[in-house]
């Protein structure tokens, strides 16, 4: 072989050579670039709020009624407390509640002259102060309702209301107690919520929303469903949840 043939060779081969690594690395390039651009893709992130709201209607009532008797002799004191406690029954049936709904509680009894700073109860009032609840605990959450609306019934009977400090006759309690029953169709929508918020934001900026990164459900919050009410004195409740998620963004 010549040497020119030599030379034309080598060149041939280096050339051959030259072409395979260009390609190799054009090759190499284009996927860095892709994963590049994929990686990109999912660095690219907003997060967003979803809130769903329920109004539900308590489904549990309890209302502990307090009654209170003074007197100087103490078993006649006992003996009206004992026609006050039938009083307050019979008006709790009346409105519906059922014997099984209505707990007695115990009798608290206060001698005031035995109280080291009364001097022989020589203030004047009686001396002994008998005080009784009866616990109304029910599911009948609208016969709770009509109870309390008609308590002046009581006070014409003439049983004394209140507690023996002199505190008032707490409200009745209403609560919602199905929270999970509801709870899975509050989260979709809460989730459907945030989706709509990622996809306005995706649509402004000219991106599309991909798949979830994280998610947040947030806490379930049951709320007094009308303003200035405390929530536990209502049976009008509105469940609140707000859910946190980041949704990935693409081009």
């Amino acid at each position: 072989m010549t040497d020119n043939c030599k030379s034309s060779c080598s060149s041939i081969l280096l050339f051959a050579g030259l072409g395979v690594i260009g390609v190799a690395l054009a090759f190499s390039g284009f996927k860095i670039f892709e994963g590049l651009k994929y990686f990109r893709s999912y660095d690219r992130f907003v997060t967003v709020k979803g809130l769903a709201t329920k109004d539900m209607r308590a489904d549990l009532a309890v209302w502990s009624v307090n009654f209170t008797v003074t007197g100087n002799d103490l078993p006649q004191a006992q003996s009206q407390l004992e026609v006050n406690r039938e009083k307050v029954t019979a008006f709790l049936k009346s409105n519906g509640l059922g014997e099984n709904d209505i707990r007695i509680q115990s009798i608290q009894v206060a001698d005031k002259q035995a109280q080291t700073y009364s001097s022989g109860g020589g203030d004047g009032g009686p001396r002994y102060v008998l005080s009784q609840a009866l616990i109304a605990r029910t599911n009948d959450v609208e016969s709770m309702i009509k109870a309390s609306q008609n308590v002046s019934q009581l006070i014409k009977d003439g049983v004394v209301l209140g507690q023996p400090n002199g505190g008032y006759n707490p409200a009745p309690q209403y609560m919602f107690t199905k929270l999970n029953d509801v709870k899975p169709q509050m989260i979709a929508e809460a989730t459907k919520s945030a989706r709509a918020s990622a996809e306005q934001f995706a649509k402004d900026s000219g991106q599309e929303v991909g798949q979830i990164r994280s998610a947040n459900q947030g806490v379930f919050e049951i709320l007094p469903r009308d303003p200035n009410i405390v929530e536990t004195e209502t049976p009008d409740k509105t469940v609140r949840v707000v859910t946190t998620v980041e949704y990935y963004l693409a081009d």
